[in-house]
């Protein structure tokens, strides 16, 4: 089933077939709606979640796989990709830009990559949905490739602001015509004669970052990131596995990363842990459910992603890692979690790096908490995929949670959800997984207005937490 330049998909899974397949490419100036009816959920009081699960594996690493395989030399296996919306995206947009993807009968997927200086400029397009990830990379790579294309996304998508990865790849030579905003959709041309930079970020964020250092590994000499502040380090990780010539350096300023530009890559066998992210809703499920245990399997405990597992310990949690191992570079285990009593805590601004996209989440487990919950350093939740720190607070709001917030921060006062409220998401996927796991524990049914984005990170959510035997079905009438 043919895609674009090549993009095939041979399994027996009708959803990612009619994702991956066949679609005409969407006129360049128009935002890309999530098609179709809203789809309204509803989740309901349940008792004992029980089982072992694995969650999807962890987008983070999905994408960078992805985009790393389509500029090295050779073929790139990856094993455990999360196939999700998102995630497609970026497979869909390195097959455009002249990479080679397919998968086959042993259910890997396989990159044949066109090396650091290869992407050649696509035909139509470059469609990223609804994935903040896969765009802001994706401009990071193509930054020091003399190619042109357009990116658009989803009506969430072009609401996020793209200048904070625009800035540094200008310096590069990179050239953007961009909407209104620095947003989506918007046009790169690829610089031709690219220059490394020192770039110092304004604000702790692994996506610039990474498109500076994916920027830097089509460029001449060393390009070089400075991060006053730690952020998630997959990037660095995974360049150092595909043989990137990198290195990093604590100073008095912070964390200088450094990669050496025009190495080749080599194609690498990898396979992708479960993603934290996903985990943390059966996670925070379990702990405000009565008599639950439940055990997460092969999930990534890479340090700079555990600030939420670290916060709910704290709450006092019954959370317990068994099996710590390695796996593709990264450490996993298994996560063994039961009911717990949670008590309120602070969570300093400094820790909001490594949880940046569990808040959601950790609000739910702070609404059942006992007492207040503060959580600092929240600014960036204004810029997601949706203003989620203030969907946060509307949804806890429409369940009778009180709750107080600022610029950035937010506090949660705890003591049970009552429910029976209707939640907007605003097109994003963590509030609507979120108030569909508070609605597990509160008192009465909590319903989310739309709940087809969820298939952005994590595809069977829903088959997956009712297997376990929570409450969850579509709210036609509610």
């Amino acid at each position: 089933m043919p895609c674009g330049g090549g993009l095939v998909k041979t399994k027996g899974d009708r959803k990612i077939a009619a994702v991956l397949g066949g679609a005409k490419p969407p006129e360049p100036e128009k935002v890309t709606p999530l098609s179709g009816d809203l789809q309204p959920l509803i989740s309901r009081k349940t008792q004992g979640l029980k089982g072992r699960i694995r969650v999807p594996g962890d987008k983070s690493m999905s994408h960078r796989a992805l985009m790393l395989g389509a500029i090295s030399i050779g073929e790139t296996r990856i094993r455990g990709l999360l196939e999700s919306d998102d995630v497609l995206a970026t497979a869909r947009a390195m097959d455009a830009l002249g990479a080679k993807v397919t998968t086959g009968a042993d259910g890997a997927w396989h990159v044949r990559g066109v090396g650091v200086a290869g992407l050649t400029s696509p035909e139509a397009p470059l469609d990223f949905g609804n994935a903040g990830t896969g765009v802001r990379l994706c401009l990071g790579l193509m930054a020091s490739t003399p190619l042109t294309a357009r990116c658009i996304g989803d009506a969430s998508l072009s609401r996020r602001p793209m200048g904070r990865v625009i800035e540094p790849l200008e310096k590069i030579g990179a050239r953007f015509e961009a909407s209104e905003g620095n947003r989506l959709p918007l046009t790169i041309h690829g610089a031709k004669d690219a220059v490394p930079i020192t770039y110092t970020l304004p604000v702790p964020s692994a996506q610039v970052k990474s498109a500076v250092l994916l920027a830097g590994l089509n460029t001449p000499g060393h390009t070089t990131v400075i991060e006053p502040v730690p952020t998630r380090d997959h990037t660095e990780r995974m360049l150092k596995a595909f043989g990137a010539r990198i290195s990093s350096e604590d100073r008095a300023d912070g964390r200088h990363i450094s990669v050496e530009g025009q190495h080749e890559l080599k194609g690498q066998e990898l396979t992708i842990p479960g993603d934290p992210s996903s985990a943390a809703f059966p996670l925070v499920a379990a702990l405000i459910t009565p008599g639950s245990a439940l055990t997460i399997e092969n999930v990534m405990l890479n340090p700079t992603r555990l600030g939420l597992v670290e916060t709910l310990l704290e709450m006092g949690a019954n959370i317990e890692i068994q099996d710590r191992r390695v796996s593709g570079g990264e450490e996993v285990g298994d996560l063994a979690v039961k009911t717990s009593r949670l008590k309120a805590v602070r969570v300093p601004a400094h820790r909001a790096p490594s949880m940046i996209d569990e808040f959601p989440i950790l609000a739910v487990a702070a609404a059942f908490a006992e007492g207040s919950t503060r959580m600092e350093g929240l600014a960036e939740l204004r810029v997601k995929e949706s203003d989620r720190l203030a969907a946060i607070q509307a949804g806890l709001t429409a369940n009778g949670v009180l709750s107080q917030a600022g610029p950035d921060w937010l506090e949660v006062m705890g003591g049970g959800a009552p429910g029976g409220g209707k939640v907007t998401t605003h097109l994003d996927h963590r509030i609507a997984m979120s108030f569909l796991v508070m609605g597990l524990g509160a008192r009465i049914y909590t319903t989310v207005d739309d709940g087809r984005m969820i298939a952005t990170s994590f595809p069977d959510f829903t088959g997956l937490m009712n297997g376990l035997g929570a409450r969850i079905a579509p709210a036609e009438g509610k």
